[in-house]
Protein backbone atom coordinates (compact mmCIF):
# COMPACT_ATOMS: atom_id res chain seq x y z
CA UNK A 1 0.00 0.00 0.00
CA UNK A 2 1.42 3.34 -1.10
CA UNK A 3 -0.51 6.57 -0.76
CA UNK A 4 -0.43 9.15 -3.54
CA UNK A 5 -1.83 12.60 -4.24
CA UNK A 6 -3.27 13.10 -7.71
CA UNK A 7 -5.46 15.70 -9.36
CA UNK A 8 -9.08 14.60 -9.51
CA UNK A 9 -9.98 12.69 -12.68
CA UNK A 10 -13.73 12.29 -13.04
CA UNK A 11 -13.27 9.27 -15.29
CA UNK A 12 -10.95 7.45 -12.90
CA UNK A 13 -11.97 8.39 -9.37
CA UNK A 14 -15.13 7.14 -7.64
CA UNK A 15 -16.63 10.39 -6.42
CA UNK A 16 -20.04 8.80 -5.70
CA UNK A 17 -18.41 6.29 -3.35
CA UNK A 18 -16.89 9.01 -1.16
CA UNK A 19 -18.58 10.06 2.08
CA UNK A 20 -16.97 12.12 4.82
CA UNK A 21 -20.14 12.59 6.85
CA UNK A 22 -20.60 16.25 5.88
CA UNK A 23 -23.19 16.57 3.11
CA UNK A 24 -21.81 19.85 1.73
CA UNK A 25 -18.30 18.38 1.34
CA UNK A 26 -19.59 15.17 -0.23
CA UNK A 27 -21.81 17.15 -2.61
CA UNK A 28 -18.94 19.42 -3.65
CA UNK A 29 -16.79 16.48 -4.65
CA UNK A 30 -19.63 14.74 -6.48
CA UNK A 31 -21.25 17.66 -8.28
CA UNK A 32 -18.95 20.69 -8.48
CA UNK A 33 -15.28 19.75 -8.14
CA UNK A 34 -14.93 18.52 -11.72
CA UNK A 35 -16.67 21.57 -13.17
CA UNK A 36 -14.64 23.96 -11.01
CA UNK A 37 -11.48 22.26 -12.22
CA UNK A 38 -12.48 22.49 -15.89
CA UNK A 39 -13.44 26.15 -15.47
CA UNK A 40 -10.19 27.12 -13.72
CA UNK A 41 -11.93 28.00 -10.44
CA UNK A 42 -10.22 25.41 -8.23
CA UNK A 43 -8.21 22.22 -8.47
CA UNK A 44 -9.11 19.19 -6.40
CA UNK A 45 -6.35 16.91 -5.18
CA UNK A 46 -7.32 13.44 -4.04
CA UNK A 47 -5.48 11.05 -1.74
CA UNK A 48 -5.57 7.49 -3.06
CA UNK A 49 -4.02 4.13 -2.31
CA UNK A 50 -2.18 2.66 -5.28
CA UNK A 51 -3.80 -0.75 -4.67
CA UNK A 52 -7.25 0.78 -5.33
CA UNK A 53 -6.62 4.08 -7.15
CA UNK A 54 -10.30 4.73 -7.92
CA UNK A 55 -11.23 4.94 -4.22
CA UNK A 56 -10.84 8.45 -2.79
CA UNK A 57 -9.50 8.43 0.77
CA UNK A 58 -9.68 12.21 1.10
CA UNK A 59 -9.45 15.38 -0.91
CA UNK A 60 -8.65 19.07 -0.78
CA UNK A 61 -9.56 21.82 -3.21
CA UNK A 62 -7.27 24.79 -3.83
CA UNK A 63 -7.81 28.11 -5.55
CA UNK A 64 -6.19 31.51 -5.91
CA UNK A 65 -7.20 34.21 -3.44
CA UNK A 66 -6.06 37.38 -1.77
CA UNK A 67 -5.98 38.64 1.80
CA UNK A 68 -6.25 42.29 2.77
CA UNK A 69 -3.45 43.53 4.99
CA UNK A 70 -5.80 44.75 7.72
CA UNK A 71 -6.95 41.14 8.14
CA UNK A 72 -3.45 40.01 9.12
CA UNK A 73 -1.77 40.30 12.49
CA UNK A 74 0.58 43.28 12.77
CA UNK A 75 3.68 41.06 12.95
CA UNK A 76 2.73 39.46 9.61
CA UNK A 77 2.24 42.81 7.85
CA UNK A 78 5.78 44.04 8.27
CA UNK A 79 7.58 44.89 5.03
CA UNK A 80 4.51 44.18 2.89
CA UNK A 81 3.23 46.56 0.23
CA UNK A 82 0.02 48.47 0.91
CA UNK A 83 -2.26 46.23 -1.17
CA UNK A 84 -3.76 42.76 -0.72
CA UNK A 85 -1.32 39.86 -0.64
CA UNK A 86 -1.65 36.86 -2.90
CA UNK A 87 -2.91 33.66 -1.32
CA UNK A 88 -3.93 30.08 -1.93
CA UNK A 89 -7.32 29.15 -0.48
CA UNK A 90 -7.98 25.70 0.87
CA UNK A 91 -11.63 25.69 -0.14
CA UNK A 92 -12.44 22.23 1.13
CA UNK A 93 -10.63 19.43 2.88
CA UNK A 94 -12.31 16.14 3.75
CA UNK A 95 -11.41 12.57 4.68
CA UNK A 96 -13.63 9.55 4.03
CA UNK A 97 -15.53 8.49 7.15
CA UNK A 98 -14.00 5.02 7.12
CA UNK A 99 -10.49 6.53 6.89
CA UNK A 100 -10.83 9.18 9.61
CA UNK A 101 -8.42 9.02 12.51
CA UNK A 102 -5.48 7.82 10.39
CA UNK A 103 -3.81 11.21 9.95
CA UNK A 104 -5.02 11.69 6.37
CA UNK A 105 -6.32 15.20 7.12
CA UNK A 106 -2.82 16.18 8.20
CA UNK A 107 -1.39 14.58 5.04
CA UNK A 108 -3.83 16.50 2.85
CA UNK A 109 -3.00 19.77 4.58
CA UNK A 110 0.72 19.05 4.23
CA UNK A 111 0.20 18.41 0.52
CA UNK A 112 -1.62 21.75 0.18
CA UNK A 113 1.19 23.55 2.01
CA UNK A 114 3.81 21.91 -0.22
CA UNK A 115 1.93 22.98 -3.35
CA UNK A 116 1.66 26.52 -1.99
CA UNK A 117 5.39 26.67 -1.26
CA UNK A 118 6.07 25.49 -4.83
CA UNK A 119 3.80 28.23 -6.21
CA UNK A 120 5.55 30.82 -4.04
CA UNK A 121 8.87 29.86 -5.60
CA UNK A 122 7.58 30.51 -9.10
CA UNK A 123 5.15 33.43 -8.81
CA UNK A 124 4.80 34.74 -5.31
CA UNK A 125 2.23 33.75 -2.71
CA UNK A 126 2.33 35.08 0.83
CA UNK A 127 -0.34 33.11 2.76
CA UNK A 128 -2.73 30.18 2.71
CA UNK A 129 -6.33 30.90 3.69
CA UNK A 130 -9.03 28.60 5.00
CA UNK A 131 -12.64 29.24 6.00
CA UNK A 132 -13.33 26.80 8.82
CA UNK A 133 -16.93 25.59 9.08
CA UNK A 134 -16.93 25.65 12.89
CA UNK A 135 -14.72 26.13 15.95
CA UNK A 136 -13.58 22.48 15.95
CA UNK A 137 -12.30 22.75 12.39
CA UNK A 138 -10.68 26.11 13.20
CA UNK A 139 -8.85 24.43 16.10
CA UNK A 140 -7.57 21.74 13.69
CA UNK A 141 -5.99 24.42 11.49
CA UNK A 142 -4.69 26.41 14.45
CA UNK A 143 -2.86 23.27 15.55
CA UNK A 144 -0.77 23.64 12.37
CA UNK A 145 0.05 27.32 12.87
CA UNK A 146 -2.91 28.98 11.14
CA UNK A 147 -3.90 32.34 12.63
CA UNK A 148 -7.36 33.86 12.82
CA UNK A 149 -7.97 36.92 10.69
CA UNK A 150 -9.15 40.17 12.21
CA UNK A 151 -12.45 40.26 10.36
CA UNK A 152 -13.97 36.81 10.35
CA UNK A 153 -13.62 34.52 13.35
CA UNK A 154 -13.54 31.34 11.27
CA UNK A 155 -11.26 32.59 8.50
CA UNK A 156 -7.67 31.66 9.20
CA UNK A 157 -4.38 32.21 7.41
CA UNK A 158 -0.92 30.68 7.44
CA UNK A 159 2.14 32.67 6.37
CA UNK A 160 3.98 30.66 3.73
CA UNK A 161 7.71 30.23 4.26
CA UNK A 162 9.99 31.52 1.52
Amino acid sequence: MALAFVVLDGHQHDRAGFSCGVAALDDYLLRRAGRHQRDGIATTHVLVDDTDPARILGYCSLSAAQLYLHEMLERDRRRLPAYPVLAIRVGRLAVSQVQQGKGYGQLLLGHAVNLTVAVRQSMGVRVMIVDAKDAEVAAFYEGFGFRRTAGAALTLYLPVPG
